[in-house]
């Protein structure tokens, strides 16, 4: 999705959970409903709970792309006000 524009970068390589959901809810605090974030990130595990604790949280999960066999890029709308 070409046409997606991001607000924010969140790059979270390097990290193991529970520091990627943290440091990811923390961005997305910073950022206003409506907008996007894009989160790059290294750890399997992450690209599976991070998407499902955003849905959980309210927000919407636009796209989940694996992008190279270890790593992936999670875009995610902020829905509601943290």
């Amino acid at each position: 999705m070409e046409d997606i524009k991001v607000d924010k970068y969140l790059d979270i390589r390097g990290e193991v959970c529970p520091y990627t959901l943290v440091k990811s809810k923390l961005a997305l605090e910073n950022i206003g409903v409506g907008q996007i974030l894009e989160i790059i990130l290294d750890y399997p595990e992450a690209a599976n709970s991070i998407p499902k604790a955003m849905h959980n949280y309210g927000h919407s999960v636009i796209t989940v792309d694996k992008i190279n066999p270890k790593e992936w890029i999670v875009r995610v709308r902020k829905e509601v006000e943290d």
